[in-house]
C-alpha cells in the first residue's frame, strides 16, 4: 500500500473543517476482554481496574426489528441498578419518547411491557425491569452543533443525542461490583478508564469487559472528549476518574469518526446529571432514588451565621499544566486553521501548510478569551524542504506565560502529550491527547523527527508535543499518516519536528531579526526527504 504523511491542518466550517422490544442486559464478568480476568490469574488487579471491571455491563435486546446491543454500567449491587445507552432502545420504540430529563417507563405507552434480563458471565439470565429515558440536554444541544459544523460523525446517528437508560435488575442477579460513587470530570488532561464491551454483546460477549485508558481531552459542560480507544457498541460504558478508584464520571455516548475513518476519540457525557435528572424526574423513589443518592455528593445548604458549608472530600491534586499547554494558540488563516506554538512575546511557530494559502492569519490565544492578534509570515520553509514549518510575526504581545523547558534528548517509550485545535478546537478551545513518543528517526545520531500514538487530526498542526512526566518541550506537529490506497487516515502514527531542530534557527532569529538565519531550516539533510 501506498502511506504517506498528510498534514493535519484543519479546512474547518468554511468548506471543509407498536410491541416494546425485549432487551437483554448481561452484566460482565471478572473474565475476557482486552486486560481482562485472564491478568487476574497472574497478578491481582489495580483497584482502579477492579472496580470498572467488576461494574461493566452489556446491554442487548431481540424482538421485533434489527437486534442490538451496547454497553452499561452498574451504580447500585441492592438495589440492582443499571445505567446504559437508551439510543438505540429510542429509536426502535414506535413514537419519540416524550420530552422530559426523565421520561419513565409508564409514559412511554407501550402495549407490551419489555423483558429485560441480566447475564452475569457464563450464568443463566435474570429479569430486570426498565425504569426510564435519561436525557441530557445541556450534552445533547451541543453535541448535534459540534457535529453539524465539521467532518465528523458519531458511531450511530442516535448515539449522540444524550440518551441513557435506566434499568433495575432482579433479585436473583448475584453478587457483582457498582460504582463508588459519582464525581465531577476531572481536569482536562486527566486518566481516564473506560470499561466498555466493543460490538455489545456479540460473539457470545467475546469482548466483555475490554479497558482502554486515555485521557480528558476537552469538555463544554456535561459534553466530554477523550482519547481512550472506543469501538461501536461502547456506547453507555463507563468511564473512571483514573485517579480515584470506583469514582464514576461520565459514560460514553459516541466514539467519532471523520471522513477518512475513526478518529480515536470518544463523546462523552458527564454522569451527574443524569442521576440528578433522574432524581427530579416522577416516579423514582424509595430504595432506587435513595441508591442514586449515596452516589452523589450531600448538598450544601445554605451557611448560616458562624457556620461553615459541608464539603466532600477533595480530589486528589492535579500537578499544574507545563507552560506548553498555555503556549498553544490557535492561527486561523482563512480558509484553513491549525494549531501554533507561542515563541516568545511576539512570535509563533506553526506549519507551513496552515498558512499556505494566502490569507491574511490571525491568533487567538487561549486567554483572555476573545483576543485576537494580527499576524504576518515572516518564514515558511521551501516546499521541497522535509520540515514543514513557519514563523509568525504577531503585531501585539502574547498574554505573560512561563517560558517552556526545552528538551534536549528523547527517550523512546516515554509518555507525552499534545496540545492542538484539532476536530473541535475552533468550538471547543485546545484539547490535549495523550500517548507515547514511539520512534525517535536519526540522521548521524542527530534526531531529526518524532513519532508518536497521540492522536492527531486536522487542527493539530504545530501544536505542542511535551513530555507528560517533566512537561519539557519536545517539539511541533507535523502531520499524522495516510493509506494513499485506502484513503484511511491514521491519527495515532503521526509525525512531529524536534524542538532541537527548530531551537538554534529561532534563537538566532530573534538575536539578529534577519529571518535569513531561519533559512537553515530549508538545509535539512537529504536522508529526510522521504519525510
Amino acid at each position: 500500500m501506498s502511506v504517506a504523511a498528510e498534514r493535519a491542518s484543519a479546512n474547518g466550517g468554511r468548506g471543509r473543517a407498536g410491541e416494546r422490544p425485549m432487551a437483554c442486559v448481561g452484566a460482565a464478568g471478572p473474565g475476557g476482554g482486552d486486560g481482562g480476568g485472564a491478568m487476574g490469574a497472574e497478578r491481582e488487579a489495580s483497584p482502579w481496574v477492579s472496580c470498572a471491571l467488576s461494574a461493566g455491563c452489556v446491554v442487548s435486546a431481540s424482538g421485533p426489528g434489527v437486534p442490538w446491543s451496547c454497553s452499561g454500567v452498574a451504580l447500585s449491587a441492592r438495589p440492582g441498578l443499571v445505567l446504559c445507552h437508551g439510543g438505540a432502545l429510542a429509536s426502535r420504540l414506535p413514537r419519540p419518547p416524550p420530552p422530559g430529563a426523565f421520561v419513565p417507563a409508564a409514559r412511554l405507552r407501550l402495549a407490551r411491557e419489555p423483558e429485560l434480563r441480566v447475564r452475569r458471565g457464563p450464568g443463566p439470565a435474570v429479569p430486570a425491569r426498565l425504569l426510564g429515558l435519561l436525557r441530557c440536554p445541556a450534552f445533547a444541544a451541543p453535541a448535534a452543533r459540534l457535529l453539524r459544523a465539521g467532518d465528523v460523525r458519531a458511531s450511530a446517528p442516535e448515539a449522540a443525542a444524550g440518551l441513557f437508560a435506566l434499568v433495575r435488575v432482579g433479585a436473583g442477579a448475584g453478587a457483582g461490583g457498582a460504582a463508588r460513587a459519582v464525581g465531577a470530570p476531572p481536569p482536562r488532561g486527566s486518566p481516564l478508564l473506560v470499561c466498555a464491551c466493543p460490538f455489545g454483546g456479540r460473539r457470545d460477549g467475546l469482548f466483555l469487559n475490554t479497558l482502554s485508558a486515555g485521557v480528558l481531552c476537552n469538555r463544554r459542560g456535561p459534553l466530554l472528549l477523550g482519547d481512550a480507544r472506543c469501538l461501536p457498541g461502547a456506547e453507555g460504558g463507563g468511564v473512571w476518574d483514573g485517579r480515584r478508584p470506583g469514582r464514576l464520571v461520565a459514560l460514553v455516548a459516541a466514539p467519532l469518526h471523520g471522513p477518512d475513518g475513526p478518529l480515536g476519540l470518544a463523546l462523552l457525557c458527564a454522569a451527574r446529571p443524569l442521576l440528578r435528572a433522574a432524581l427530579r424526574g416522577p416516579g423514582l423513589d424509595g430504595p432506587d432514588a435513595r441508591a442514586l443518592r449515596a452516589l452523589l455528593p450531600p448538598a450544601s445548604p445554605p451557611p448560616g451565621p458562624g457556620l461553615r458549608s459541608p464539603r466532600s472530600p477533595p480530589s486528589p491534586p492535579s500537578p499544574p499544566s507545563p507552560p506548553a499547554w498555555a503556549r498553544a494558540v490557535l492561527v486561523d488563516a482563512g480558509s484553513a486553521w491549525g494549531s501554533g506554538l507561542g515563541w516568545g512575546r511576539r512570535l509563533v511557530v506553526t506549519c507551513r501548510h496552515v498558512v499556505a494559502h494566502g490569507h491574511p492569519v490571525r491568533v487567538k490565544p487561549q486567554r483572555p478569551k476573545g483576543l485576537v492578534i494580527q499576524a504576518r509570515v515572516v518564514f515558511a520553509t521551501q516546499d521541497t524542504c522535509p520540515y514543514d514549518v513557519a514563523v509568525l510575526q504577531l503585531e501585539e504581545d502574547l498574554p505573560e506565560i512561563p517560558e517552556p523547558i526545552l528538551a534536549d534528548r528523547f527517550h523512546k517509550g516515554e509518555e507525552v502529550n499534545v496540545v492542538g485545535f484539532g476536530v473541535f478546537g475552533q468550538a471547543c478551545g485546545p484539547s490535549v491527547t495523550a500517548g507515547i513518543l514511539s520512534a525517535v528517526v536519526t540522521v548521524d545520531d542527530e534526531p531529526v523527527m518524532l513519532q508518536t500514538t497521540c492522536a492527531v487530526h486536522r487542527g493539530s498542526s504545530g501544536g505542542p508535543v511535551f513530555s507528560t512526566n517533566s512537561g519539557q518541550l519536545l517539539g511541533i506537529v507535523a502531520s499524522n499518516t495516510r493509506d494513499n490506497s485506502t484513503g484511511t487516515t491514521y491519527p495515532h502514527l503521526n509525525f512531529s519536528i524536534p524542538i532541537t531542530v527548530l531551537q538554534p534557527a529561532l534563537r538566532e532569529y530573534i538575536r539578529t531579526g534577519d529571518p535569513g538565519s531561519l533559512d537553515r531550516l530549508n538545509r535539512a539533510d537529504e536522508q529526510l526527504s522521504e519525510w
